[in-house]
């Protein structure tokens, strides 16, 4: 007998689940991958790209590649999803399954705050990246504003190694003293979630480099015009440039199927990634898992990884039998670029209570030479 699994996102989460599942299961069942977006690009490499070390076609690839595995792709939207079913509709064409992995990973919603996405630009997209590799090139001294629109948010080192490699940036060109360099963040301290440690070790590394820190600073509205901001707290700053990380919610879609519940985002069980409904399971960013400390896991592509072993070993488990069934334990490992060819490590047990254990490892070109080394095994890997 021939079944279906349905993995809908290709993004880090869908497609090592996609990949691990065709890896794992009889050639008889089918493997489909529904994503949007025709190319697949590597997220971390966008603090790079923002500062003239890639290009886009440097850490992109085609998603029909994935054909390569015997992976089925369809390029298209997801319009409906009805997990009661396991039944997705894809550009129009609806797709029966047995079993739904759903990767959609978050959407991004600048439109909440007033002004920010005509002021500033974003650092998770692709065309935000690139625009500001152009601004920065045109830039000749000023104010540069990193920007955390929301105080959770997923990468969550990447705007303090964005504001890092602005500054090793400026400093390479000499404009590094004709230039302002801060950060407001919604949040109170650095990767909250990791840590009063970890948070004081990265503020020090932003703070040493001369970039001022402004914590607890939620922004209100955001006017183009005059290039000034207002906070809910009073405070108000002006900027030449605004880098920013834009408030994140659930597609559309995923809150119309009934996956979400009163945070916004999809519960799932914290060791097998199952949902509320049954053959349907939820991985990376769309999730939310509360941890003892009073947040939920940090949304990072090292745990959508980790969540897509699980969930394509337990699929292939209850399909076929042989090995054993796995659990997700929490554990990840994030790399912080510092500029200058350095990176830090931070690496640890966030299932661990009541606080997640985590280390940070002190910035060096070790670190730098894993994280570039991750990229180019990522891309060889599964394209």
């Amino acid at each position: 007998m021939s079944r279906t699994v349905l993995v809908l996102g290709a993004g880090i989460g869908g497609i090592v689940a996609a990949e691990t599942l065709r890896k794992l299961l009889p050639a008889s069942d089918r493997v489909i991958a529904a994503d949007r977006a025709a190319q697949h690009f590597f997220p971390p490499s966008l603090l790079w790209l923002m500062v003239g070390e890639r290009a886009p076609e440097d850490f992109s690839r085609p998603l029909d590649r994935l054909s390569r595995h015997g992976i089925e792709f369809l390029c298209g939207n997801v319009t409906r999803i009805d997990p009661g079913r396991c039944e997705a509709e894809i550009g129009g064409q609806s797709v029966q399954a047995d079993a739904l992995v759903v990767a959609l990973g978050a959407e991004y919603a600048q439109e909440t705050i007033p002004g920010l996405a005509g002021a500033g630009l974003c650092i998770y997209t692709m065309e935000g990246a690139t625009a500001i590799r152009d601004a920065l090139a045109q830039f000749a001294g000023g104010r540069i504003t990193i920007l955390t629109a929301a105080p959770q948010y997923k990468c969550p080192a990447a705007p303090y190694e964005a504001a890092m490699l602005v500054d090793s940036y400026l400093r390479e060109r000499g404009l590094r003293e004709k230039t302002t360099l801060e950060i407001f963040a919604a949040e109170a301290r650095p990767m909250f979630v990791a840590g009063p440690e970890v948070g004081t070790a990265v503020c020090g590394m932003v703070e040493e480099r001369g970039i001022a820190y402004h914590p607890e600073h939620q922004v209100k509205e955001v006017d183009a015009a005059s290039r000034r901001m207002v906070f809910a707290n009073g405070a108000e700053t002006g900027f030449d440039l605004l880098l920013y990380v834009p408030p994140h919610r659930a597609p559309a879609v995923v809150r119309e199927a009934g996956l979400t519940n009163e945070s916004g985002w999809v519960p799932v069980d914290r060791h097998t990634l199952q949902t509320k409904f049954e053959n349907v399971f939820a991985i990376g960013d769309i999730t939310t898992i509360p941890l003892k400390m009073g947040r939920p896991l940090p949304k990072a592509g090292v745990f959508a990884d980790g969540q897509a072993e699980v969930v394509a070993h337990n699929i292939a488990h209850a399909w076929i039998g042989g090995g054993s069934a796995r659990q997700f334990n929490g554990e990840g490992l994030c790399f912080i670029e510092t500029g200058g060819g350095r990176a830090g490590l931070g690496k640890g047990d966030f299932y661990a209570e009541p606080m997640p254990q985590v280390t940070m490892h002190e910035p060096s070109r070790f670190w730098h030479t894993g994280k570039i080394l991750y990229e180019k095994h990522w891309l060889y890997r599964r394209f």
